[in-house]
C-alpha cells in the first residue's frame, strides 16, 4: 500500500473517532444535570442505538449510488452543523432530538470508514490503520485539558463546550473525506428491489447457520459490553473521579497496544478463539468493577478500564474483519452496516433497558444543599454483567464454528 494512502486512511480514522467521545462520554451526566434532564438522560443513552438503525440504509447508498468517501463527507458536515446547534440548546427534550439526529448521521460513518479502509488496503493491514481511530479517541481528551487549563472553562466536561469541540472535529473530518481514495459503489446499476432500497439485503447473510450464530452471540455480547460505554462515566462521577473523559480514555490508551496485536491474535487463534479471548477480557472487566463497587478498591476500576482495547479489538474489530471476509463484495457496505446495527443498534437498546432497570432498582436519593441527588449501588448491576459475560464466553467457545476461508480470500492472510 502506498505510504500516502496509508497516511490518509489513518488520518480518516483519527478524526472520525475523535468526533464522538469528546461529547458522548460526558453526555449522560451533563443531561442529568440540566433542569428536568433526569428523565431524558436514559433516552439520550439510547441515541447510539437509534443512529445504528440507519447504518444499513447509508451502506446501501454507498453500495449503489455514491462513492463511500463522499457519503462520509456529507455525514460529517451534517454532524458538525447539528452539534453546533446542541451547543446553544438548554432544553433537554429538544437536545435529545438534536443528539438523535447527530447519531443518525454519525454512526453510519463507522461502517463507511471500515469499508473505505479495507477496500484500499488489506484485511491484515486494517488494524494498523484502525489503531489511529483509537489514537483519535484518546486525543479527544485534550479538549477537556485545554478547556480547563488554557481557556479557564471550569469543569469543561459539564458545559456545552463538549458539543462545540465535537462540531469542530466533525467539520475537519468532512474536509478530509474529500481527499480520500475513491471508493466507488460496487453494485451501481444492478437491479434494485424494495429490500435493497431499505438497505436490508445484508440480512440475507443470516440464512447461513454459522453467520446466524455469530450474529446472535455478538448481539448478546453487546448487552454487557455497551453498559461500559454509556454508563461508566456516571459510575466514575459517583465514585469521585473528576476528569471523566480523560479517565475513560485510559482504556483507549491500552487499546493502542492491543489493536496492533489483533492481526497476530487472529492469525494464531482464528476468529472463534480470538472472540472467546475478547469475551474473557469482558468478564475480567466486570470482575474488576464489581470488586471496586463491592469492596471499595478503586484501583480495580483502572483494571476494568485498561482492558478495553482487548475487549473492543477482538469483539468489534474482529467482527468487522470477519464480515468483510464473509460478505460478497457488492454487499460489504451493507454488511458492515448490519454489524453496526447489531453492536450499536439493537444491542444498545437491549443493554440500556436491562441496565437502567438494574440501576433504578439499586438507586437511593438524598438532599444535598437543598438539591435532590441520586446515587446507586453499582455492585449488583456489575455482578449481573459479570455473570452474563462469563456465560457468553462459554457459549462462543461451544457454538461458533466459522468456516475456513476459501482460496484467495483476504482472510488467508489471517487464518
Amino acid at each position: 500500500m502506498p505510504f500516502k494512502m496509508r497516511v490518509k486512511l489513518s488520518a480518516m480514522m483519527f478524526l472520525q473517532f475523535m468526533i464522538l467521545p469528546v461529547w458522548f462520554v460526558p453526555m449522560f451526566p451533563y443531561v442529568q444535570n440540566l433542569p428536568g434532564g433526569g428523565q431524558w438522560a436514559f433516552w439520550c443513552g439510547l441515541i447510539m442505538g437509534f443512529g445504528m438503525l440507519a447504518s444499513p440504509l447509508f451502506g446501501m447508498f454507498a453500495d449503489r449510488f455514491l462513492n463511500s468517501e463522499k457519503v462520509l463527507a456529507l455525514c460529517n458536515f451534517a454532524c458538525a452543523a447539528l452539534l453546533g446547534a446542541c451547543y446553544f440548546m438548554k432544553d433537554p427534550a429538544i437536545l435529545f432530538f438534536l443528539l438523535l439526529a447527530v447519531m443518525i448521521v454519525y454512526m453510519p460513518s463507522w461502517s463507511l470508514t471500515a469499508t473505505i479502509a479495507m477496500a484500499n488496503s488489506t484485511t491484515a493491514a486494517f488494524p494498523q490503520i484502525r489503531v489511529f481511530g483509537t489514537l483519535g479517541w484518546v486525543a479527544s481528551g485534550i479538549f477537556s485539558i485545554i478547556g480547563v487549563k488554557c481557556l479557564g472553562i471550569a469543569d469543561f466536561d459539564s458545559t456545552p463546550c463538549i458539543f462545540a469541540a465535537g462540531a469542530l472535529a466533525a467539520a475537519l473530518g468532512g474536509v478530509l473525506a474529500f481527499t480520500l481514495p475513491a471508493t466507488p459503489p460496487k453494485a451501481k446499476g444492478t437491479p434494485m428491489s424494495v429490500v435493497d432500497a431499505l438497505g436490508l439485503r445484508a440480512f440475507s447473510l443470516l440464512k447461513d447457520p454459522v453467520f446466524f450464530v455469530f450474529a446472535v452471540l455478538l448481539f448478546l455480547a453487546m448487552v454487557p459490553f455497551q453498559w461500559y460505554l454509556v454508563y461508566n462515566p456516571a459510575y466514575l462521577q459517583e465514585s469521585g473521579f473528576k476528569y471523566l473523559t480523560v479517565t475513560q480514555n485510559l482504556g483507549q490508551v491500552g487499546e493502542l497496544c492491543f489493536m496492533l496485536l489483533i492481526p497476530v491474535l487472529l492469525k494464531k487463534f482464528g476468529y472463534k478463539w480470538a472472540m472467546v479471548i475478547g469475551l474473557g477480557a469482558l468478564t475480567f472487566r466486570y470482575a474488576c468493577f464489581y470488586g471496586s463497587a463491592a469492596m471499595g478498591v478503586t484501583a480495580l476500576d483502572f483494571g476494568g478500564i485498561l482492558v478495553h482495547g482487548l475487549v473492543f479489538g477482538l469483539l468489534i474489530i474482529g467482527a468487522q474483519m470477519y464480515v468483510d471476509d464473509f460478505a460478497p463484495a457488492e454487499l460489504r457496505n451493507q454488511a458492515q452496516g448490519l454489524v453496526m446495527l447489531i453492536t450499536g443498534g439493537v444491542g444498545v437498546f437491549a443493554s440500556n433497558f436491562v441496565f437502567q432497570h438494574l440501576l433504578d432498582a439499586n438507586a437511593s436519593k438524598s438532599i444535598v444543599n437543598g438539591v435532590e441527588k441520586v446515587s446507586h449501588d453499582w455492585s449488583v448491576p456489575f455482578l449481573v454483567a459479570l455473570g452474563a459475560a462469563a456465560v457468553l464466553t462459554v457459549a462462543m467457545a461451544v457454538c461458533f464454528n466459522p468456516k475456513k476461508p476459501a482460496a484467495g480470500s483476504t482472510a488467508k492472510a489471517i487464518d
